[in-house]
């Protein structure tokens, strides 16, 4: 889809039915033909058009033949059968002295406030453009890591009433989508080092003081994306340390249950055998008194057991107690 859209100082910013000079062309998943008709009407190479819509493109800047090619990485909303999560994917802003062209595979958020004129921009000043979707974008990604943290804590009250393997892994996608911003925010920032460095950039004090703006706020980001990934982390680990213990609970359970239970059948498949046996023709008195023996057996059994069981979890604790202790 290919949409035309020109600033003026009356109206702001409005939509073309084609082509002018100074304009700025919106390209969302173009065809082969649409990328061709526009290369040749602004004279840009069909490989720069053509390298944000790879969804593995790096954020990088380049410069060829007098176009200026800017990809970054924007934030996403993965929609799914379960809990929605959250991905990146790169966003590609190229100008020369005819227009500005911005290409991605989808739709995006900040670009659609541009065409509403929620946020002003002028089409006829490519660097300010540039810098004011930088200035958007690490907004988008702020609010997109908001939204995760509002979610996680929404799954980890479930898991604390619940815990079932698909909260896990709704969890989990979170966790993945905040390594995605991570490495998204961390190409995004080393691209908008290269900003600064730019000749229009230094002898604009307004570019200047914007691109400071998008400098706090992609700090900003990262920083908010670091703390989350943290806690994240940490949150993943407690609950597979609770599912460990809860595993290991049962396994001890389960193991003084088979003990004791192998003490009778011991002693009533030795009773058993077709062999004399002690006790043999005494009488209903010998049955009783080889089972009370078993039982209380079985009985002694299960309090070593459970002391035993008891006991290793207790010095364990202290164990643990000293070596925080040590630490401090």
């Amino acid at each position: 889809m290919t949409k035309f859209f020109k600033t003026t100082q009356k109206t702001g910013i409005q939509r073309l039915d084609g082509y002018e000079k100074g304009c700025w062309i919106d390209l969302v998943n173009p065809s082969d033909d649409e990328v061709e008709d526009i290369c040749m009407a602004t004279g840009i190479p069909d490989e720069m058009i053509k390298a944000p819509l790879d969804e593995e493109e790096r954020a990088r800047m380049e410069t060829d033949d007098g176009c200026t090619l800017f990809i970054l990485d924007t934030p996403i909303l993965v929609e799914s059968d379960g809990e929605d999560s959250y991905s990146t994917i790169p966003m590609g802003i190229i100008y020369n002295d005819q227009c500005i062209v911005t290409i991605s595979l989808r739709g995006n958020p900040v670009l659609r406030d541009f065409m509403s004129k929620r946020n002003k921009i002028s089409t006829d000043r490519p660097v300010g453009f540039i810098l004011s979707f930088m200035l958007e974008n690490m907004k988008r990604f702020l609010f997109s890591l908001r939204q995760i943290d509002k979610k996680s804590n929404r799954i980890k009250e479930e898991l604390h009433k619940s815990m079932k393997n698909e909260d896990l892994m709704r969890l989990l996608e979170l966790q993945n989508s905040l390594v995605y911003f991570s490495t998204s925010l961390s190409s995004n920032l080393s691209v908008q080092s290269k900003a600064e460095r730019m000749p229009t950039v230094r002898a604009n004090e307004d570019y200047r003081d914007l691109f400071d703006d998008v400098m706090i706020e992609t700090r900003q980001a990262i920083e908010t994306c670091t703390v989350y990934r943290d806690i994240l982390t940490v949150t993943m680990e407690a609950f597979s340390s609770i599912i460990s213990n809860s595993a290991n609970n049962v396994m001890r359970l389960l193991t003084i249950i088979t003990v004791v239970i192998a003490i009778p059948t011991l002693v009533a498949g030795l009773w058993g055998m077709n062999m004399p046996v002690p006790f043999e023709g005494t009488g209903t008195w010998a049955f009783w008194l080889v089972m009370g023996v078993s039982f209380v057996l079985a009985g002694i059994a299960t309090i070593v057991m459970v002391r035993y069981t008891s006991g290793t979890k207790i010095e364990h604790e202290k164990k643990k107690k000293q070596k925080h202790s040590r630490k401090k």
